[in-house]
């Protein structure tokens, strides 16, 4: 079995993991901001995040993995303008901020569930931890690496001479580029650590603290609740790759000003789901739910099929053909698995096989070939289903419980089908068409196997 590589984004290759404390594995992987419903393209990251833990837990490694809820602080411009995003949302709605924050991370919670991604040892609210935010902005504080202005207290990017390293930002060009209105930040890179409330607007959220009252900036949130729970330097950071150049380069300064260290021995990040080559995003207006899937007909592990046909760190384009694609190609291996019958013992070869995939940085498609190359061996069918069980473990797929679905076709189908097939046996094919056609429009569709026509509704 090859030992675990996985790319750091933080050094730009592909190194060799080793937990900091043996046996042991520190996650920090950012959450969802809770204003409005997740899209494929959040998901999509979660599922890296989860094949990540399922391969370190195959591993042998015992994880503690833990996940933010934004719920205050996220303002609509990373450049920290614009409202938060939470009070943004409850407005958009007409109910409180706390409880579209209930709403919508619940609703993610629900998402998580259909997709079979492990909840995480930890949920962490922001707005459970506000008082660690302010010990951990007190102690930026003491270092010497903030300045007041009349709306906040932000982080004086200057003072580090690294800055922007986990982005290869380029901040001299950034200086001289500028095209943003500053206000009273000193550098365009500059962040706040904690904003003040308007005095002309009322804020649903907002606490006391040593410089007035108002709320969080987005970045010290995750720095101040992984360090509570993972500590000052833990095993890996996680998020998409979005975050790379400001919200995980904000969390590095925050931690290196504190507490001299860049937060993570690794950073990972997943990579955008492109939809007609855009990135798939909220503030678009538009962006699919899996709901919107499931809608459709879709199971939602169908999805989860669909992401693993490509690395999490190339760039993967959604089509409904493409989805339609996984969802044929996960039900074929559903129905192989279940027609081997009984599970015996696994073969040792084969799975080290797929792990050695699985940890050469989680070459998922490579994993999913060996899958496929495993299912056309001449092995004992026992033996392929202990395997494939085995497998499963990373794969997250459910296969063990699957069975395939009993569905009631109604009378009218059933008879169409049957003239169908009377027309072809007469060789009578424009008739047989004409049949075909009228159950498409009726909601079904056929397809002729050598064991006679199998009938099944069709997705919207």
């Amino acid at each position: 079995m090859r030992v675990l590589q996985l790319y750091d984004t933080y050094t730009r290759s592909i190194r060799q993991f080793q937990s900091l404390q043996p046996g042991q594995v520190g996650m920090y992987a950012c959450g969802p901001t809770v204003y409005d419903y997740a899209h494929i393209g959040n998901l999509r990251t979660y599922i890296f995040e989860d094949i990540l833990r399922r391969t370190l837990e195959f591993n042998g490694y015992k994880v503690k993995h833990v996940v933010n809820i934004t719920d205050v602080g996220h303002l609509v411009s990373d450049a920290d303008t614009g409202e938060d995003k939470m009070e943004k949302g409850a407005k958009k709605v007409g109910r409180t901020a706390w409880e579209i924050a209930a709403m919508f991370t619940q609703a993610f919670k629900e998402d998580i569930k259909h997709l079979n991604i492990k909840e995480p040892t930890i949920w962490c609210r922001a707005t459970d931890h506000i008082v660690d935010m302010l010990q951990f902005i007190e102690c930026i504080e003491r270092n010497g690496y903030t300045y007041h202005t009349s709306d906040g207290i932000y982080f004086d990017t200057s003072k580090q001479p690294d800055y922007g390293y986990l982005g290869r930002l380029d901040i001299e060009g950034l200086q001289a580029g500028a095209r943003v209105d500053l206000g009273e930040k000193k550098h365009p890179t500059d962040f706040a650590l904690w904003k003040f409330s308007p005095k002309d607007q009322h804020r649903q959220m907002e606490w006391d603290s040593p410089w007035g009252i108002g709320f969080p900036g987005w970045h010290i949130e995750c720095s101040a609740m992984s360090v509570k729970y993972l500590g000052k330097f833990f095993d890996i950071h996680c998020g998409g790759e979005d975050h790379i150049t400001v919200h995980h380069t904000n969390e590095i300064a925050q931690t290196e000003a504190c507490y001299g260290t860049h937060l993570a021995n690794f950073w990972m990040h997943g990579h955008f789901l492109q939809l007609d080559a855009e990135k798939m995003s909220k503030s678009a207006g538009e962006f699919l739910r899996l709901q919107s899937l499931i809608d459709r007909g879709y199971d939602p592990l169908a999805y989860r099929f669909f992401c693993m046909s490509a690395h999490y760190r190339a760039k993967l384009n959604f089509t409904w053909e493409s989805l339609d694609g996984a969802a044929v190609s996960l039900d074929r291996l559903r129905n192989l698995v279940y027609e081997l019958g009984e599970a015996g013992e696994p073969d040792p070869e084969w799975i080290d096989r797929f792990i050695s995939e699985m940890n050469d940085d989680l070459n998922m498609p490579r994993a999913l070939a060996v899958v496929w190359e495993l299912l056309k061996s001449d092995i004992p069918a026992k033996v392929k289903k202990g395997t494939i069980l085995v497998y499963d473990q990373i794969l997250g797929l459910g296969l063990a419980d699957y069975r395939p679905p009993v569905e009631s076709i109604p009378d009218e189908i059933i008879a169409l089908a049957n003239q169908r097939q009377m027309a072809r046996s007469e060789k009578n094919w424009a008739l047989a068409d004409s049949i075909r056609m009228e159950i498409n429009q009726k909601g079904y569709e056929i397809e002729d196997t050598p064991q006679g026509p199998k009938i099944k509704r069709k997705r919207r």
